[in-house]
């Protein structure tokens, strides 16, 4: 009897290490996405140091209708803090500032990560004075378990960057704008000031997670079946 327990204990601490949640970053945390000169607190290279970027996290991008996201993968265009002669292919705009509101109102743009190596986001409104001022962020992106299913072909499935819309004087400020690409398949807490929000472990568990674990444990308990009549 006690090596059948040793089995279905190694049988579910595997399945366990197999079910692997990709993971929300809020950039920033509490702060959001801003630039010192109307949050002198932001350092975004602290922020990023330490975490372990993968295919299939999402950046959660927490700011206002004033400061825009560029994500590129060109460096170039990352230390001009200029995107108006970026190509299409490595530069997304993904929200543009709207320098014409007289009364900003919030707003959380959700990017996918969907390629390894170098990725660079910068707010590229106001001649780059933003970017200049410390709203840039640079991350590593590593294959970990690879895209989910959702997001394997970018170009036909990820959204066409998506502007915010104007805002007037009769907004709602207390409800962000949200854009999220329509292949978002994540859970994003409720608590914004948290570093991370995993799919499994915060209580955001995903539909896909939860159908493998159960179609793994399925055959453990298939396979503790025939070890009682052993």
């Amino acid at each position: 009897m006690a090596s059948k327990l040793a089995l279905l204990l190694i049988l579910l601490s595997v399945t366990i290490s197999q079910v692997q949640g990709y993971t929300n970053y809020t950039v920033g945390d509490a702060i959001g996405w801003f630039d010192v000169l109307e949050k002198p607190e932001v350092d975004y290279r602290t922020w990023a140091a330490g975490k372990n970027f993968s295919l299939g996290d999402f950046l959660i991008f927490n700011t206002d209708n004033n400061h825009s996201v560029i994500q590129t993968y060109n460096l170039t265009t990352f230390k001009s803090c200029d995107y108006a002669d970026a190509s299409d292919s490595d530069t997304v705009q993904w929200s543009m500032a709207d320098p014409s509101s007289t009364s900003p109102h919030p707003v959380s743009i959700v990017v996918p990560l969907v390629k390894t190596g170098p990725t660079y986001f910068f707010s590229g409104d106001y001649d780059g004075e933003q970017c200049q001022n410390g709203q840039q962020l640079q991350i590593i992106v590593e294959h970990g378990q690879g895209l989910p299913p959702s997001l394997k072909d970018p170009s036909d499935e990820s959204p066409a960057p998506t502007s915010p819309s104007s805002g007037g004087d009769d907004d709602d400020d207390s409800i962000p704008e949200t854009m999220v690409p329509a292949n978002f398949d994540s859970t994003v807490g409720d608590d914004t000031n948290s570093t991370t929000a995993t799919h499994e472990s915060n209580g955001g568990a995903s539909f896909q997670a939860f159908e493998f674990l159960g179609v793994h444990l399925h055959q453990i308990l298939i396979a503790l079946g025939i070890l009682v009549f052993i």
